[in-house]
């Protein structure tokens, strides 16, 4: 298979620009993957789905404004930096893309505020760099005050204060992801009670998502495909809710790469490049709540590895024609 049989035709005007009012008023397509067919239900009624002895994973990650701009230093020009992933334990060391980057070399230091900088320490083999922060007191302090969220390429529009808490699930509590992790968006305090109230036990687990979510796949076959590096952890409590209950149902891809990747090497915390495609076999998880994602994605090939290529873009194309609202700020869709 390549990348290119998982595509499907998206007019632009469905993509969500704006989360809804209400977290919890998005629809929700329902996939039964074992009778081929989806119900047109609302995601306030997940918990009709639910009974004793399931678990929802949630990843807690919490994203933060990892979006800055700022002047080389003597200089007056703008300069972008997007953080990706922290490689320093003091988390003052980011990998991170620089725009633009031909203007910006090794040794360079860019200036965010009188108290706030950072200096290029080296260039990666595909254009990243490698930046060092200075600020006086805690390093994510000064990213909340000088930061902006990092909304996805496809909202186009500038992040707004109301950003920050709506572009978080409600559960957020590990801080380090660089994008939401989007099926949780959908949660209220009111509706995981009722979920808990139906029998279902709650667990989380923390993935921090990388800018790479939104890359497309460029390998000519999935076999070829190498994904990005994210960090993932596992608590040993909530291994073993997960591990006793007897339907474990993953809201979100990271959730199920986490639970997967666990799985596979029993490590509970580390990196992760884990990449799920049709034919393989899942033996942490037995149920998926997602959103609907980009064509030809690694996201989309995942949701096709459990559901089926055939039904999950047959599943698209209905929620295409049926007018639902897509990708990180969109509807969802339960796989069961």
């Amino acid at each position: 298979m390549s990348p290119d049989d998982f595509d499907y035709p998206l007019p632009e005007e469905l993509i969500a620009q704006e989360p809804l009012a209400d977290r919890s008023a998005s629809r929700m397509l329902v996939l039964f993957r074992n009778e081929g067919r989806w119900e047109d239900r609302s995601f306030r009624e997940l918990p009709l789905f639910l009974r004793d002895g399931d678990t929802l994973i949630l990843n807690n990650s919490r994203v933060f404004p990892s979006r800055l701009f700022g002047v080389r230093s003597g200089g007056t020009a703008r300069v972008e930096v997007f953080l990706v992933r922290s490689v320093s334990d003091d988390r003052r060391t980011w990998l991170a893309l620089v725009r633009p980057g031909r203007k910006v070399p090794v040794g360079e230091r860019i200036q965010f505020s009188e108290t706030f900088s950072a200096e290029v320490l080296a260039r990666a083999e595909h254009g990243e760099r490698t930046i060092r922060f200075e600020a006086a007191g805690d390093i994510f302090a000064a990213l909340e005050q000088h930061g902006h969220m990092p909304l996805p390429p496809y909202i186009r529009r500038a992040d707004r204060e109301e950003d920050r808490s709506r572009y978080n699930t409600v559960f957020a509590a590990a801080t380090g992801s660089v994008a939401a992790p989007t099926a949780g968006l959908h949660f209220t305090p009111e509706v995981l009670a009722e979920c808990q109230a139906a029998g279902a036990k709650v667990a989380h687990v923390t993935l921090h998502v990388g800018l790479g979510t939104f890359a497309p796949l460029h390998a000519q076959t999935l076999q070829d495909v190498t994904l990005h590096s994210e960090y993932y952890e596992l608590e040993p409590a909530a291994l073993e809710t997960i591990r006793t209950s007897r339907r474990r149902i993953a809201v979100g891809t990271t959730s199920v790469r986490t639970l997967e990747t666990v799985y596979a090497t029993g490590a509970l915390n580390g990196d992760t490049r884990l990449f799920i495609r049709p034919g393989y076999t899942f033996h942490a998880i037995d149920a998926m709540l997602t959103n609907f994602h980009l064509p030809k994605s690694s996201l989309i090939v995942l949701v096709s590895a459990l559901a089926g290529r055939e039904l999950t873009l047959d599943a698209y194309n209905h929620a295409v024609k049926e007018r639902y609202r897509f990708f990180s700020y969109g509807d969802c869709m339960l796989i069961l």
